[in-house]
């Protein structure tokens, strides 16, 4: 595909705010009471990370990006 700049950009936006949605659930997920916060947002961060790169590279696969 040859799509423009701004709807490339549009889909890496789109998928950094769907990453943060996960990775902000499985940090509320795994948080426990009486636990170090820390410990909650290692574990989204982590999930944000993975998550952002599996999307990009679903749309490099597809020839999007």
């Amino acid at each position: 595909m040859n799509l423009p700049f701004v709807i490339k950009l549009l889909f890496v936006v789109i998928c950094a705010l769907a990453s943060m949605i996960v990775g902000i659930g499985a940090g509320w997920l795994s948080h426990r009471p009486g636990a170090r916060k820390r410990d909650a947002v290692l574990i989204g961060g982590g999930t944000f990370g993975g998550t952002l790169t599996l999307c990009i590279l679903v749309l490099t696969s597809l020839g999007v990006l």
